[in-house]
């Protein structure tokens, strides 16, 4: 569909929101570029909607630090860099925002006016904005807070670009960023699975994922991992009646890994674990784990691989009468701004030339743009992705799904007490 007059657009802001993710330069590169070359001037939002959340008609945008338009000069080489060239920031505009109808409350939608406010001062006609499932949310509010302005209001169209490491988002495969996040965190996994032959001994190493697995059976699988337990897998044994995750249950299990490799002559190993399962912990083994704004855990300050590598010891030590050393880490801050994987390259380049056509040649708004296939381009309607409650769906690994299987059928099987029996007796 070629750009009409009602699509075309003089000015497009480009605004990232969260964590970093590698290839995040890739996306704005291409985007940039395409609307640069249909003569489009194309503006830089810096550090997310922090600087925006607080503007007031009449305030006068500074560039430099609210805003900077980009340059053709500042495009050159820009796909394959680290970091993110406009900067990020979690500010959450829409935050106080629970329902439909309170998008139509001055008390409550003060942060999303204030933002629709500064982008109507920069003269926006679309925006592109890159983000997490937060900064989704943020999109569809601002969307929809739009939708119900008087017909002559000024619009600015916005599509949004899925965002994180974590790989956890619902209508799309994979996310920009995730392929090199797992690679640098396979890369660290298998020097530590080296150092664990040469000590022989143990490292429990929890991933960054938040409540998915994704990432923690990447990992696993391109590492060479002995065992992975993600939230998917707190089921049965693991699960105690009140759907919590049973502790005792867990370190029974990397025990049984444990015992299971020492009969066979290797006393290491490595186990991977996925930083969610700290929030199926009952309170009784959190303690005062530090908590966020939302009530939720911080997963980098309560480190639940050395908790658990601490009790695995104490077992192990109990169960066998041998001390084995047993070591917690965590791993994925190292990954998020690492030089990205040449397919999280072309992943990146893709979904930024999609939010250029979307806006630009399809006279879209309110869509995410996704991909599948063979970096086919797809455009999934926001209401597809966020509920009535506005809130937006993650993505887990399916239990029992291929994915799933891969990686628990390329680690060490755990013998049971009759195969133990059928071998040994």
């Amino acid at each position: 569909m070629a750009a009409t007059s009602e699509t075309r657009l003089k000015r497009v802001g480009l605004v990232f929101s969260g964590g970093p993710a590698p290839a995040a330069n890739a996306v704005i590169a291409a985007a940039a570029s395409a609307f640069r070359r249909a003569g489009t001037e194309v503006i830089a939002i810096l550090q997310g909607y922090s600087r925006l959340v607080g503007y007031r008609e009449g305030d006068e945008l500074a560039p430099g630090i609210h805003y900077r338009m980009i340059e053709d000069r500042e495009l050159r080489g820009l796909r394959n860099s680290r970091g993110v060239i406009l900067g990020t920031a979690r500010a959450n505009p829409g935050s106080s925002i629970r329902s439909h109808a309170q998008l139509d409350d001055p008390q409550l939608n003060g942060g999303l006016r204030a933002v629709y406010g500064a982008l109507c001062e920069l003269e926006l006609d679309g925006l592109i904005s890159i983000g997490g499932d937060g900064t989704l949310r943020t999109a569809n509010l601002l969307h929809e807070f739009q939708e119900r302005m008087p017909a002559s209001a000024h619009r600015v169209r916005i599509v949004h670009v899925p965002k994180t490491v974590d790989n956890d988002y619902a209508g799309i495969d994979f996310t920009f960023g995730f392929f090199t996040a797992v690679d640098v965190m396979a890369k660290e996994l298998l020097n530590l699975r080296a150092d664990a032959i040469a000590t022989q001994s143990y490292y429990l190493v929890a991933t960054m994922g938040r409540r998915a697995g994704w990432l923690a059976y990447g990992v696993a699988v391109a590492g060479e991992a002995h065992l992975v337990i993600g939230v998917e897998d707190v089921h049965g044994a693991l699960c105690r009646p009140d759907g919590k995750l049973d502790l005792n249950a867990l370190v029974d299990h990397i025990v049984d890994l444990m015992e299971t490799r020492r009969r066979r002559g290797k006393p290491y190993g490595v186990v991977v674990l996925a930083e969610g399962l700290t929030e199926l912990l009952p309170d009784a083994d959190l303690g005062d784990a530090p908590r966020d704004a939302y009530g939720h855990i911080s997963f980098a300050t309560f480190d639940l691989s050395r908790v658990l590598a601490a009790r695995v010891a104490l077992r192990c030590k109990e169960r066998s009468g041998t001390a084995t050393k047993v070591t917690g880490l965590q791993l994925g801050y190292e990954s998020r701004c690492a030089a990205p994987h040449a397919f999280d390259v072309l992943l990146g380049s893709q979904l930024g030339l999609g939010a250029y056509r979307a806006l630009a040649e399809l006279g879209l708004a309110g869509h995410m743009i996704s991909i599948s296939g063979q970096l086919d381009l797809r455009y999934v309607p926001f209401k597809e992705l966020v509920r009535d409650d506005l809130g937006v769906e993650m993505r887990l690994i399916e239990r029992g799904s291929d994915f799933h299987r891969l990686a628990q059928e390329l680690g060490t099987r755990i013998d049971t007490d009759e195969n133990v029996r059928e071998r040994e007796g």
